[in-house]
């Protein structure tokens, strides 16, 4: 497998301390306008990385916005797909995520060998990614439609010994998600314990909906935080957390020097 950059500036913020931000985009839920305010915001706000995706993605939106993102930003946009449909060649990179906290092949394996050709030929950084959906109060859409039963909330050692097992298997990035529309965030417990257990580099998302949670996300361990839901309902919330980031990364950076 080919090197990439965008893991290797990850791995390397991540040795620095730096943490960073992921805004997830769902194209059943963004229209153009809404995403034009989002990459206005994002001007003075900094965003590390735009996600495109969703557990379903049911309309024909996902190329257009991919390519308005590209043609107005230089944020780096990864795939994050649910299906072998949802590739697109115009992204920077693909988090190509087994669903390691779920036992159906087809989340696991089956959808990466349909894709396997088309990824071979695209251009797509290829970001292998261990994918660990966590019981945060309500079933979601990802759970439903992969048939798979989350991680219980107050099990964290369940959740280091699959990410440990992930990482041996030679997964390059661990993600706990609570899931869309997740009642409450991943704990902080089950971060520290995954965070403890691996050494590559940890995605935390779901349930990220107040600058306090977000807050804790990152002092758990967490290196990059995935706001999805609360900017779809509140762009101003972007300002918030982007601030909660930034604040993260300069204290990082002055216990550095």
């Amino acid at each position: 497998m080919r090197l990439n950059s965008l893991y290797e500036g990850l791995s390397k913020r991540r040795a620095r301390g730096q943490k960073s931000l992921a805004v997830l985009l769902d194209p059943d839920q963004l229209d153009e306008a809404g995403c034009r305010h989002l990459l206005e915001l994002s001007e003075t706000h900094p965003v590390d990385y735009f996600f495109v995706g969703g557990s379903l993605v049911l309309n024909s939106y996902q190329a257009t916005l991919i390519q308005l993102l590209k043609s107005r930003s230089k944020v780096p946009v990864l795939l994050f797909p649910s299906h072998s449909l949802h590739l697109d060649g115009q992204a920077d990179g693909i988090l190509l995520l087994s669903l390691i906290s779920g036992r159906n092949p087809e989340f696991l394996i089956g959808q990466h060998v349909i894709a396997a050709p088309l990824l071979r030929q695209s251009k797509l950084q290829i970001l292998p990614t261990g994918y660990m959906l966590v019981d945060t109060g309500r079933q979601t859409t990802a759970s439903y439609v992969s048939g798979t039963t989350p991680l219980p909330y107050d099990k964290p050692g369940i959740a280091a010994c699959t990410a440990m097992a992930g990482e041996q298997l030679g997964l390059r990035l661990m993600y706990l998600d609570g899931g869309s529309g997740a009642m409450y965030p991943v704990s902080s417990a089950m971060i520290k314990a995954v965070r403890q257990a691996v050494e590559v580099p940890l995605i935390v998302g779901g349930g990220i909906n107040t600058t306090e949670k977000a807050q804790a996300a990152l002092e758990a361990g967490a290196d990059v935080i995935v706001i999805g839901n609360q900017i779809e309902k509140d762009p101003g919330f972007l300002p918030e957390v982007a601030a909660v980031v930034q604040s993260f990364n300069a204290v990082a950076s002055t216990a550095l020097n």
